[in-house]
């Protein structure tokens, strides 16, 4: 008998509480099941998080030590047909999209692929009534979405920092890297079925008003070395991250754009 394919959402977050419960929300019909995974958040965000669960049947809540430990919750996956999402507090879906695109990922229709990326804004304002964002497009600035086939995998080993990122994937007979479905390079924005307004530049939880920079991803963070070692640091002293370079580097290419944001926030 075929086995039928789920859809897994892992959402890993750390002091994210305005904007998560979006995030979360928009996520929630598109997945089968949902892991959400907390990593030492001192603002609002375990609370909205622990809420989601009660509010979410397919939810599950994880307090974490260490980013990498929400690898370790995907290793069951592996080898069997499942899609994994990977979604952080700062990536808002349209929910319509993303449901009537469940029934196609469902379907087999992406069997042969990979990974999936989609079209992203790279949000550098959004309207206080959210009926419109602006900020930079993927194209030609970097996608963040992550979206993986784990029947094409038979092992995904060594140092991930955190999940789906670093280590070593051990691929199924007929599977590689290459085997990828980009929207951003098919499709524009109002035709993706794979859309994401990405907060990125903006203020990501209440502890950040008042002048918070850009902070940077987990992966600045933890493959700093010494200097790590110091901004992990300065930074629970303080409650704020360090500045991304990444983020301004591969996040603001192109020129500034303005999308309707009211799919985005039924």
């Amino acid at each position: 008998m075929k086995e039928s394919v789920q859809i897994l959402g892992i959402v890993l977050v750390r002091n994210e509480d305005l904007f998560v419960g979006q995030a979360v929300a928009n996520i929630a019909a598109f997945c089968d099941a949902l892991i959400l995974c907390d990593h030492q958040s001192i603002d609002a965000t375990p609370r909205i998080l622990e809420d989601l669960t009660r509010k979410i049947p397919q939810a599950e809540l994880h307090h974490l030590r260490h980013p990498s430990e929400s690898q370790e919750l995907l290793k069951p996956f592996i080898g069997t047909p499942t899609w994994v999402f990977g979604v952080d507090g700062d990536e808002i879906y349209d929910p319509a999209k993303l449901l009537a695109f469940r029934e196609r990922l469902r379907s087999g229709e992406f069997r042969d692929i990979w990974r999936m990326k989609g079209n992203v804004l790279h949000c550098t304002e959004l309207r206080p009534d959210r009926s419109s964002a602006t900020g930079y497009m993927a194209p030609p600035s970097r996608s963040v979405t992550k979206l993986y086939n784990f029947s094409a995998i038979s092992a995904w080993d060594g140092d991930t920092v955190e999940r789906l990122h670093g280590g070593h994937i051990h691929f199924q007979s007929g599977f590689d890297d290459n085997k990828k479905w980009n929207f951003q390079e098919s499709l524009d924005w109002e035709e993706s079925p794979l859309r994401c307004l990405h907060t990125c530049f903006l203020p990501r939880s209440s502890r950040d008003v008042g002048g918070m920079g850009v902070r940077e991803n987990i992966m600045e963070t933890y493959r700093g070395g010494m200097g790590g070692l110091l901004r992990r640091f300065f930074s629970r002293l303080t409650g704020r991250s360090p500045e991304s370079r990444w983020k301004h580097e591969y996040y603001r290419r192109g020129t500034l754009e303005t999308v309707d944001a009211r799919p985005f926030f039924p």
